[in-house]
């Protein structure tokens, strides 16, 4: 009979439990009275081989519950509070897991009185400890450009393309909202065409307070193709710089006219609230406190099984400011922690495919005005300066320590493309081959393509791109991308559209 391991446990704020199937919860899904309702469906994330997060938002102040099941046994977890200091989220920690096992979980909330509300059900699959097969999608951008949620077409028709693949979980590669963008009823496109969103208070102006930014993540979590997915896939998410402002660094005071704060320090941190609030992303339990927002490490290593490991970046929260990038001293977009952790873990993993899930791309070209750069590439072809100079060193690492199957995905650019990386066509040599592949958007205006940098020797090997620049998702030039690793370790990549055809393959054998 399937059972769950006797290490597993719920960690909330103070305290970690273990409520047993006999528990006086086990019978509120079968109360009405009080109802509390989940306006923003459920998600899991994070999901490892032996742990995962469970999330959803409560209409109403209540504590989350759900009952975990796999085959016919299971437990019923109690977890955080539901406040409006959460903004009515919360989350349940999991760990000891059986690894490969198929879960189901009922979720819902309490009030205080005991009442339960509303039941919704996820699913989730922790990895298996043994070679086996499994699947993952990945991309970005999402309300982006104006571009909502449009219910004349089906809402964000994107997520229901990358659901019926029926992946394992989804990476979201960054700008997982648009708090910059403000969201208008109607939009004229070329050729005559009206784009109808919908819009809520919250989205009709640019995101200051941190009850802006919420409305934001409330925003898309109205679309049924993403509540659906979400409900079946777990998420692990990262973040750019729309989550706050466009192209943002640290430090910086904006020169828009929009904004009454104008210092992104200030709106960073409310922004980072609101997402951290809104991801199924596991910060650490003992940091969480009652007094407090206490941010989560966005950098991590999500374990995946004996075929993968999964590297989520923050290329945003270390990042020096943007400028030209021609600097002959190693300036940071990752800084110098992560990039000590970036190597370490990737060179002491023993998966079979490292995977690295960057929130910006390497070798393309992102300015950021007419002379400064956002990403790491400088436009000068030669040897490495500036923030090269960190991709460098990090490249050199793993050459020097020998790591094999790298593959780097990533979204930002708003077209999808396949570069192969290779030192026989680089300035900076140092390096051994590899691939980067870039999606997204998923629900945004589709741009592209952007000139590259040749200093690591990228070849563009496809990309598909907008016909027109800001095209909208109407067109169905919406990209994500999709990897299947068979249990031998064969891992296929592709890139798809939003009506899920098969844009470019490949195939690549484990060295």
């Amino acid at each position: 009979m399937t059972t769950f391991g006797r290490r597993t446990f719920l960690s909330t704020a103070a305290s970690a439990v273990v409520v047993g199937a006999a528990s006086r919860a086990v019978a509120a899904p079968y109360q009405t009275r009080s109802r509390i309702a989940l306006p923003s469906g459920v998600q899991s994330g994070e999901v490892t081989t032996g742990s995962a997060v469970l999330w959803s938002r409560a209409s109403a102040p209540g504590r989350l519950v759900a009952r975990v099941t796999s085959g016919r046994a299971g437990r019923v977890l109690r977890g955080g509070l539901a406040t409006p200091g959460t903004d009515h989220t919360a989350k349940l920690f999991l760990t000891g897991l059986a690894p490969g096992r198929e879960y189901e979980a009922l979720l819902w909330f309490e009030d205080e009185d005991g009442h339960a509300g509303e039941t919704q059900r996820l699913r989730f699959g922790t990895a298996s400890e043994r070679p086996a097969a499994q699947s993952f999608v990945w991309t970005g951008d999402t309300c982006g450009q104006g571009w909502g949620i449009n219910p004349d077409l089906g809402g964000m028709v994107g997520y229901r393309a990358m659901h019926r693949t029926r992946p394992d979980f989804l990476v979201h590669c960054g700008d997982t909202i648009y708090a910059d963008g403000p969201i208008q009823a109607e939009v004229a496109e070329p050729g005559g065409a009206v784009w109808r969103n919908l819009v809520t208070e919250e989205v009709s102006h640019v995101a200051e307070t941190l009850d802006d930014f919420r409305g934001r993540h409330r925003y898309n979590q109205l679309d049924d193709n993403v509540r659906a997915m979400y409900a079946d896939v777990p998420v692990l998410a990262q973040w750019d710089d729309h989550e706050t402002h466009n192209n943002w660094y640290p430090g910086q005071v904006l020169d828009d006219a929009r904004y009454t704060e104008r210092r992104v320090d200030v709106l960073a941190a409310r922004a980072r609230q609101a997402w951290q609030e809104n991801m199924p992303i596991a910060a650490p339990p003992q940091r969480q406190q009652d007094d407090g927002f206490v941010p989560a490490r966005i950098y991590r290593t999500v374990p995946r099984g004996r075929n993968l490991d999964v590297f989520c970046l923050d290329m945003r929260t270390f990042k020096d400011p943007n400028t030209p990038g021609t600097e002959p001293q190693r300036t940071h977009i990752l800084g110098q922690e992560q990039t000590d952790w970036l190597i370490r873990e990737v060179s002491r993993s023993r998966a079979t495919w490292k995977v690295i899930s960057a929130d910006l791309p390497l070798g393309v070209v992102v300015p950021d005005g007419p002379v400064n750069q956002e990403s790491l590439s400088n436009r000068d072809p030669g040897a490495p300066l500036g923030k090269e100079l960190e991709l460098a060193a990090v490249l050199s690492a793993f050459k020097r320590n020998g790591v094999r199957n790298v593959v780097w995905v990533t979204a930002d650019v708003h077209y999808c493309a396949a570069h192969h990386y290779s030192p026989e066509r680089a300035s900076f040599t140092d390096f051994d081959p590899f691939w980067e592949i870039v999606a997204g958007p998923i629900a945004a205006g589709t741009f592209g393509p952007n000139q590259m940098d040749a200093t690591f020797g990228p070849e563009v090997v496809f990309s598909k791109v907008a016909d027109y620049p800001n095209q909208s998702p109407r067109g169905g030039n919406q990209f994500f991308g999709h990897a299947d690793i068979a249990a031998d370790g064969r891992l296929t990549l592709s890139l798809r559209n939003s009506a899920g055809t098969v844009l470019w393959t490949r195939t690549l054998d484990p060295t």
